[in-house]
Formats: structure tokens, C-alpha cells, sequence
């Protein structure tokens, strides 16, 4: 057998030296600097298992074999196979490469094909050794209402990123970039994993060990005689200089061509009104619901989602969080004709209707948590507030529930919500789970119910969200077509948010709200339509925000004045018929830093679309408050020679530039007051 594997490709290098086992021994971008530190190798993964560590290196580690396999698409995956005498575990080693970017997927599989139990205690997907330079690590904190915060860390010592609440984005973003010296490169690490996740960056004499995937916080698996288990899936994407489009856009085009579920009505990119912000579950009902059905119909509204408030006893004021599990309950007081009524009048006005379900979680009054008691997830007999998936008999009711209000409520869109933190886990060893991975279970069963579903009903968009934007990650976004970023969408709020989950994100795969009239209170969500101060302007560049990705709108549509109800009608019919197509076929390149809440960050904010053939290109500059007078925005993907027109959308303006004087000159924005806005649109001249 060979003991080289080179696995390079044209975006980036692989090496693996199979002489002893695994290791990686080059990796890198081509003709770049060496990403593995000199005399080390980096181990491919970890097991531990029975108290021993079994690594790529480990002595009693056996390679039984390596296969290639390229798949036609452009993806090439490699599967390396061995045996690790001493606990009697097979451990695949599993990397597939692509052909659009420097990104590459790793994790392995696990089996114990031993005559006894085996105890597995943590399981890492990767291993690299980084030379002992100067790095800098960044990341994003989460909470609700304040995702994607950036941290900086210099790695000198160690560095753990990680969170134990359960949810994949509570606590922290299951996003990493390590930034090399002075602009000598970046490494990109995202677990794909919705649950409880670590990355570990550890001193150790001359290098740095990279680590991580599932976390082993209160984790064990014992895998019986047979039985078998796979990793978390983790991708690394490599860029060039400091520039963090280097990665993302990369990361997009490995998403959209190979990661990300996509039917007809996701590809379309729906402009899509929820009811929740303006009416919450305090104020809908069937009158409310229809009469912004008959606006958003003339306003060119392709999806009308019912939010909560839809289900549970006949009585106008209980609480939505309190009946979660009673779906086959309807509110007949708010919604006396039921909800199939309120689908037909939708789709009977040509629009999709979409339906809010939290189908993982149980409430306090439900009488699901009654009548079936073993669904509910405990740990140490305690409810953990949520239905354990792990349950084969819970992801059997959680599809049935599913395929029921589907096909009864003929939903065209299911927004699928999970607002609390499971922790460590359900630990009811009878679920047919074991004591330690029960929220490992959990996933795994609840991605099977969603692959189910859109199994059975694939013409169905299925929308993820947790508490806003608390479980956003590249695991859910395989079983997902989209994924709400964050419950709040005051405007730098979003654009901080849309700038982050685009690091790893596609934009088509994103999902958020303009600027909500709020029932409710919030210190930054003070949108009112009916303000007689407010200008078409700051109209504009609420609206426009929330056009950078998947376009929705919580608003009260009968309610808005007339002057802005016409100018939202235009920012629909220019969503539809020329911004969507660059969300959905171009790369997105951030062009500003990040702006941030509270006044921070970035004050001006630039995001351009490019096609994929460069000749054409959508530009949207924000103007926040606190901000500079002018900005000079320097553009990418232009051809030097070529010479570009400049048409300012919905403005009388243009202008035309040389590819090489946009790129390093840039173009002067000096007319913008704050709150104000452009978008442009960038062609070729022939």
C-alpha cells in the first residue's frame, strides 16, 4: 500500500503520511505557507476509550485500508480504515475535498467489533499541529438578542471555545478563525453540529494542537458488541491574507452545491410576512390574520406564516409556551374557522401559507406531557422541558404530528422553533438511549425526523430557528432550507448579525425580518410606521437590510400609511424581479468591517453581489448613525480592463468606471445622510 495519500487539488494541499498509521503532514493552500508545524504531524482524529487515547498514531493502530471515491459533482472523499487491536474498535477516518474552494470536511465513524462493551468518552473529528507563530483567534459570542459578538483572542497559552447549553449558537457560534501572523493566511474550523460542541487550541511545546467536534462535557457512549457511532462533522476552510471573503464565499459555494436541502419554493427566495412581532399571540386571531392576508396579496407577498398563538385550549388568553406539544389542538376563539381556513384564503390568492411549530419542546399545561410521560427528556428525573428524540417512539409521534399538519393545514412552509437550553441532556436510559449521550441521540434522531419529512413532503420549506438565532449551524442547515438569524431586527442589530452568519453562511440560506413594529418592549425596537418624522429614506434603509438575504416582514400591512405602503410595494417588486437572483447565484463579499450594536464597530456597512461570470454585480451601502460623512468602497471581483456602468437603483443616477479604479481607487459615497442607503447595480459595458 502506498504510504503517501495526497488528496491535493487545485484549491488546496492534503498531504497524509499513512506510514505509521495517520497523519497529516501538509496542508495548505498551493504554492502557501505550511499550515502544519515543521518535524510534527498532525494526529487526523482522537478516540478515548476504556481511559486509553487512540489517535492517527497510536501503537496497536492497524491501517486495514484506503479507498478514493469521486462522486461526479466535483467532491472527492477519501475513507481511511483501521483497527485498533488493544480495544477492539474499527475507526473510519472519513475527508472529502471540493472542487469550489479550499474547504474540507472531516470526521470519523466508530465500531466496536469486539466481543465486549466499549466506553467512549470523547471523540475528536480532526487533529492539527499549527507551527508556534504568532495567531490570532477570533470567534463570536451569542445570546438572545446579541449574536454574532466578535471576540479577539492572541493565542499564546490555550484556548477552549465551546458551549454547554445545548444549543449550537447559545453561549458561542460554532464558528472559528485562527489568523496567521501579519496576513499570512486564515484556517476557518465550524463544527456542523446543533448540539453541545468544543474547539480546542493547546499549547504544547513547539506548536499549537487543534482539536475538537462533539463535546466530551458529560458525554460517554457505551457502544455494545456490533454497534457503531459517527462524529460530528467538522469543516476547515483555508483563505489567503486577512480577508475573511477569502474563506466565506468558499464556504458558500461548498454549502449551496453540496450541503444545503433545496426544493422550488427555497430556491425562490419567497418574500415571506409573519404575524409574530406586530400581533405576537396577544392579538392575532382570524380577522387580524386575513386582513393582512389581503395586504400582503396586493403587495406582492408570496408566504403568510402563522406564528404562535395558533394551538391549544379555546380560550383568548392562555400563553403559547405553555401548550407547546398540543398541536392537535386549535385555538378556536382566536380562530374559530380553523386553520385550514386561513391556508385557503392564502393560497387561494396564489401565496404560500407557512405555520409555526416548536415541535422538540413540551409545555408545563400540555397534555402531551400527561398522556405520554416517557417522551418527555429528564435528567436525574427532572424535566428538561423538551421531547427526547433519542425516543424511536418520539420521532415517530414528532413525524406523524408533522406529516399531519402538513397535509391537513396543506402548509407550503413550516417554521420550526426550539426556545430552550437542554444542557447536558436527557439521561432516561430507557429511551433507548444510554446515560451519557442523550442529547448526541437527540440530534441524531431529530435530523432523522427532518430528512422524513422532506422525504415525504418535498415540496415543503422547512425554516430553523431556536429563540432567533441560538442553534445556527452547519449540521441543521444539511436537514433545513433556511435559518432565521436573530428575534430581533433593529437595524445595526441586523447588520451586525447578517455580517457574522455570513462567515459561514449563504446568504440564500439566511433568513431575517426589516425593522418590526413591536407589540411588545425593547429598548431598540422602536419602529413606527405611522411617525410622521419618519422618511422615505430611513423607510429604505430598514427595508433594504433585510434584502441582503431571504426577505421577510413582521409588520401590521393594513395599518401602514399610505405613502409606505407604496414604497414597500416597490422594494418587494425590486426583491422579486432583480435583487433575488444575486442572493441566490452570486458570492456575497463583505466590504466594510462589522458594525455592531450600541454604537460600536463599523459605521458604514458594504456588501456586494457577484456573479459568477463577473459581469455583473448588486451593490448595497448602509449608512449607520455615527458615522463618517464619505466612505470610499473598494469593490472585488472585477476585471481590471473592463470598464463598468453604475446604476443607482430607484434613484435618477449612474456612472462609469474602470474594473482596476473600482478596485484599488474604490468609489467615493458622500451623498448619504444617516439612516440613509444605496443600491447599485453593476454591469459590464460591452
Amino acid at each position: 500500500m502506498n504510504q503517501t495519500l495526497d488528496l491535493s487539488n487545485g484549491n488546496i494541499r492534503y498531504v497524509m503520511d499513512l506510514s505509521r498509521g495517520a497523519a497529516l503532514r501538509s496542508f495548505g493552500l498551493p504554492g502557501g505557507p505550511e499550515w502544519v508545524a515543521a518535524d510534527r504531524s498532525g494526529l487526523d482524529f482522537a478516540v478515548y476509550a476504556e481511559g486509553s487515547r487512540i489517535d492517527g498514531q497510536s501503537e496497536g493502530l492497524s491501517l486495514l485500508g484506503a479507498e478514493r471515491h469521486i462522486d461526479g459533482s466535483g467532491a472527492e472523499e477519501a475513507t481511511l480504515r483501521f483497527l485498533h487491536l488493544p480495544t477492539g474498535l474499527e475507526i473510519e477516518s472519513h475527508i472529502v475535498l471540493y472542487e469550489e474552494g479550499a474547504v474540507a470536511k472531516k470526521w470519523i465513524a466508530i465500531r466496536n467489533v469486539g466481543s465486549q462493551p466499549i466506553k467512549i468518552d470523547r471523540v475528536d473529528s480532526f487533529h492539527l499541529v499549527l507551527p508556534h507563530e504568532e495567531w490570532t483567534v477570533h470567534s463570536f459570542e451569542s445570546d438572545w438578542g446579541a449574536e454574532f459578538s466578535p471576540v479577539a483572542e492572541p493565542l499564546t497559552d490555550s484556548i477552549v471555545l465551546e458551549t454547554k447549553q445545548g444549543r449550537s449558537s447559545k453561549h458561542r457560534h460554532p464558528w472559528m478563525t485562527l489568523k496567521r501572523g501579519e496576513g499570512e493566511g486564515l484556517l476557518t474550523v465550524c463544527p456542523m453540529w446543533s448540539g453541545n460542541w468544543i474547539l480546542r487550541c493547546e499549547r504544547e511545546e513547539d506548536f499549537y494542537a487543534l482539536s475538537g467536534g462533539l463535546h466530551d462535557w458529560m458525554f460517554f457512549k457505551t457502544l455494545a458488541p456490533g454497534e457503531s457511532m459517527e462524529s460530528v462533522h467538522v469543516a476547515l476552510a483555508l483563505g489567503s491574507g486577512n480577508d475573511l471573503n477569502s474563506v466565506s464565499v468558499s464556504l458558500a459555494r461548498v454549502g449551496k452545491n453540496y450541503w444545503y436541502p433545496r426544493n422550488e419554493l427555497s430556491r425562490s427566495l419567497p418574500v415571506e410576512w409573519n404575524h409574530w412581532w406586530s400581533y405576537e399571540d396577544k392579538t392575532i386571531d382570524e380577522q387580524s390574520f386575513l386582513a393582512n392576508v389581503e395586504a400582503a396579496a396586493s403587495a406582492g407577498i408570496e408566504v403568510c406564516t402563522l406564528d404562535a398563538g395558533w394551538f391549544g385550549p379555546s380560550d383568548g388568553t392562555t400563553e403559547w409556551y405553555d401548550y407547546r406539544g398540543d398541536w392537535d389542538r386549535v385555538n378556536d376563539s382566536r380562530f374559530p374557522g380553523g386553520i385550514r381556513k386561513l391556508s385557503d384564503v392564502v393560497r387561494g390568492k396564489g401565496m404560500k401559507f407557512g405555520l409555526w411549530c416548536e415541535i422538540e419542546a413540551v409545555g408545563k399545561l400540555a397534555a402531551l406531557a400527561n398522556d405520554h410521560p416517557d417522551y418527555i427528556a429528564k435528567r436525574d428525573g427532572e424535566s428538561l422541558g423538551y421531547l427526547c428524540f433519542g425516543n424511536p417512539e418520539v420521532q415517530e409521534w414528532a413525524f406523524q404530528t408533522l406529516d399531519k399538519l402538513i397535509a391537513d393545514y396543506h402548509c407550503d412552509w413550516v417554521k420550526l422553533d426550539f426556545n430552550l437550553d437542554p444542557g447536558a441532556g436527557c439521561n432516561c436510559e430507557h429511551h433507548g438511549h444510554g446515560a451519557g449521550d442523550g442529547l448526541y441521540e437527540h440530534y441524531i434522531g431529530y435530523y432523522a425526523v427532518l430528512d422524513r419529512i422532506r422525504g415525504k413532503h418535498p415540496h415543503v420549506l422547512l425554516e430553523n430557528c431556536a429563540s432567533g438565532g441560538l442553534r445556527i449551524d452547519l449540521g441543521i442547515l444539511q436537514h433545513t432550507h433556511t435559518t432565521f438569524l436573530s428575534d430581533p431586527d433593529w437595524p445595526e442589530h441586523s447588520l451586525q448579525v447578517f455580517w457574522g452568519a455570513t462567515t459561514f453562511l449563504a446568504p440564500e440560506n439566511s433568513l431575517h425580518w426589516s425593522y418590526s413594529d413591536w407589540l411588545g418592549n425593547h429598548p431598540h425596537q422602536k419602529f413606527n410606521p405611522g411617525d410622521p418624522a419618519l422618511s422615505l429614506r430611513q423607510f429604505d434603509y430598514y427595508t433594504r437590510i433585510a434584502m441582503l438575504h431571504g426577505f421577510g416582514l413582521s409588520q401590521k400591512l393594513p395599518d401602514l400609511p399610505g405613502h409606505i405602503r407604496e414604497r414597500l410595494v416597490l422594494h418587494i417588486d425590486l426583491y422579486r424581479s432583480v435583487v433575488r437572483r444575486f442572493v441566490r447565484e452570486g458570492d456575497m463579499y463583505r466590504l466594510t468591517g462589522q458594525p455592531q450594536r450600541e454604537g460600536k464597530g463599523e459605521r458604514w456597512a458594504a456588501f456586494q453581489y457577484a456573479m459568477p461570470e463577473g459581469d455583473e454585480h448588486l451593490l448595497f451601502v448602509f449608512r449607520l448613525d455615527r458615522s463618517e460623512a464619505s466612505r470610499t468602497i473598494l469593490l472585488q471581483g472585477l476585471n481590471p480592463g473592463d470598464r463598468y456602468e453604475l446604476q443607482w437603483l430607484s434613484e435618477d443616477r449612474h456612472w462609469t468606471g474602470q474594473g482596476a479604479y473600482l478596485a484599488k481607487k474604490g468609489l467615493l459615497i458622500g451623498n448619504l445622510l444617516e439612516e440613509d442607503s444605496a443600491l447599485i447595480f453593476i454591469r459590464k459595458i460591452v
